[in-house]
């Protein structure tokens, strides 16, 4: 440190670390690894192959594929030919695809499959309205990372035609990396668009090693040498490729998730000690442990109560730098090996910390999971500030907030509440889209985040809302739906809820239902119910989650009260458009897409 460029940190670790494993992907149960110069070797073949088909410093070569090893190793070859890697999630539509591919101007495209393949040849052609004029998608070559016979271009292909160039090709490579400074562009990322149309956001090579480098400085403890890094999330989202740079950085070995449904399976046999998520996964992984007590009987569940108490002791101690008392340790002993050392090995029995990002996370589920010997350290940050703002430290953290500022930024809050923040890790702006940037940078280079905050004595920052996101009831009262919908989560039958209520009399919500809960419940009340229209139609149901309601509703003010809800059939997904890849809430997309029932509590 510092480095130039982000490839010249990658082939600087490389050589370091050579015969070091780098990551690890799952092949038939099996974990197989592979070296840093094994990587470093595919990097540039994959690199030296890019080149040869035309590829130059500037141009854009976008990546549509779900998060695997060749993500990683395209995206640093992209780099380290000058080019701007342009993500794109493997859930985008075409006609999403192709308005990026459109925006970026990409001229090359990698696919993961035949599947995503066919997304980008359904838009090839196709015209995209963009600054007034209509632009369409003209591509020089899309490489297929599962390739097969007769595909066209594989990646295994270009990695072949990379290697036979031999040295001068190598030579070019370390060329063009050498030359590439930190105020350079690596990438165009775009935003999720849960408000209209992504917007594309200009990060430098400057921006990504800024915030990194700042981690570095923090602590020793964030990452050490060979520590094992669990990887799940779309690396085309900013929190995931922060912990790809970050990885190279501090020379971790990145375990590789087979995909969501295989998570509990691979997260225990890959014994990481780093595991980074969003709210989501936690609030899942709550909802598991909270209906294992309930499943036990009432011996097991006050031996849990009890472990838990002594928990919440010990973290209260910590919390507050006070010595933990021997009585409450030798306690703690026996909670660990009866009750706290179970959960820990099905979280591969090695956890350090857990990261959360992407999305405010309970309070009261980072505590828990403090009590129980987990530590979650949230941060914040948005696309735009590549991605993080402020972090909770191994050392340093406080609950219910997001922690303190990176060294390499400076943030404030406006006398409107909203977070302002400028340093060397805040992008550049928008591409192609100067009004946006003019909106949400000022002459003097603050970014106005659109979320509401305030700053404690110690420095610590709290989110209370997205600005866009604040409720005005028609009474005049301000309502953050995000803490009431975070306290309709916790409730053990409810997955996710919506709280509605702008320009209204009173706030109503849409929930969803946790459906091995609600089986189990079921079975105790004699009750069938084999699909989820039959659990959200059934009046036992409503009544039990009536309940819930109500216990949440007694924590709330009057105005900010639920005084009505309706129960969907179906959970929210990213494949159904109600959810962005990071697994945030569409809002727009639920309230027209649920205007009838929306109407109904109002009328």
């Amino acid at each position: 440190m510092p480095y130039e460029n982000l490839a010249q940190m990658f082939f600087q670790r490389a050589a370091e670390l050579a015969g070091r494993p780098r990551y690890r992907y799952r092949v038939d149960g099996d974990w197989r690894e592979v070296t840093w110069q094994e990587m470093a070797d595919r990097v540039r073949a994959t690199a030296a192959g890019l080149v040869d088909m035309g590829v130059q410093p500037g141009d854009k070569v976008a990546l549509l594929s779900a998060t695997r090893p060749e993500w990683m190793e395209i995206d640093f070859a992209i780099l380290a030919c000058g080019a701007l890697t342009v993500p794109i999630y493997q859930s985008n539509l075409p006609a999403e695809c192709g308005y990026i591919m459109a925006n970026s101007d990409s001229s090359i495209v990698f696919v993961e499959n035949a599947k995503q393949r066919a997304k980008i040849e359904e838009v090839t052609g196709r015209g995209f309205e963009l600054d007034g004029i209509t632009q369409k998608i003209a591509l020089r070559g899309v490489v297929t990372i599962d390739g097969e016979p007769g595909a066209g271009q594989s990646l295994a292909g270009l990695m072949e035609r990379g290697r036979a160039l031999g040295a001068s090709a190598r030579a070019e490579i370390d060329r063009r990396t050498k030359a590439i400074r930190r105020d350079q562009l690596a990438t165009i990322v775009y935003t999720s668009g849960t408000t209209g149309p992504p917007k594309g956001v200009l990060q430098t090579h400057g921006n990504h090693l800024a915030t990194v480098e700042s981690l570095i400085r923090i602590s020793e403890d964030f990452a050490r040498e060979g520590d094992v890094d669990f990887f799940f999330l779309p690396l085309a989202h900013s929190f995931a490729r922060l912990i790809e740079y970050f990885g190279i950085a501090a020379g971790s070995i990145t375990a590789f998730a087979r995909s969501i449904d295989t998570l509990a399976d691979d997260l225990a046999s890959s014994h990481p000690h780093l595991v980074p998520a969003v709210p989501r996964i936690y609030e899942k992984f709550y909802a598991r442990i909270q209906a294992a007590r309930e499943s036990g009987g009432p011996a097991r569940r006050a031996l849990f109560d009890w472990a838990v108490s002594v928990g919440r002791q010990r973290s209260l101690c910590e919390q507050q730098h006070r010595p933990v008392p021997l009585a409450v340790r030798l306690q703690h002993a026996v909670a660990e090996r009866l009750v706290f050392g179970r959960i820990h090995q099905l979280l591969g029995g090695n956890i350090r910390y857990m990261t959360s990002g992407g999305a405010p996370l309970s309070r009261e589920i980072a505590e828990f999971f403090h009590a129980i010997g987990v530590l979650i350290l949230e941060g914040y940050g948005l696309t735009e500030t590549t991605p993080s703002l402020t972090v909770n430290r191994p050392d340093h953290f406080k609950f219910g907030t997001v922690g303190l500022a990176l060294d390499c930024c400076e943030i404030r809050i406006a006398e409107d509440g909203e977070i302002l923040a400028r340093g060397a890790n805040v992008a550049l702006g928008y591409h192609r889209r100067p009004e946006a940037t003019a909106e949400s940078w000022d002459p003097d280079g603050w970014f106005h985040t659109g979320d509401i905050g305030e700053i404690d004595a110690e420095g610590f920052l709290r989110i209370t809302d997205r600005k866009k996101d604040l409720i005005k009831t028609s009474g005049g009262k301000y309502v953050a739906p995000q803490k009431i919908e975070n306290l309709l989560k916790l409730q053990p039958h409810v997955s996710q809820a919506v709280v509605i209520g702008d320009n209204r009399k009173y706030c109503v919500a849409l929930v969803t239902l946790e459906p091995e809960e609600i089986e189990r419940w079921a079975t105790g009340q004699n009750l069938k119910l084999r699909s989820g229209e039959e659990m959200a139609a059934n009046p036992a149901v409503r009544e039990l989650i009536e309940g819930e309601v109500a216990q949440v509703n007694r924590e709330l003010a009057s105005f900010e009260q639920v005084k009505y809800f309706r129960i969907l059939p179906r959970d929210l997904s990213v494949e159904t458009g109600e959810l962005t890849p990071s697994l945030k809430v569409k809002r727009k997309v639920m309230a027209e897409r649920y205007r009838r029932e929306i109407e109904e509590m109002y009328a």
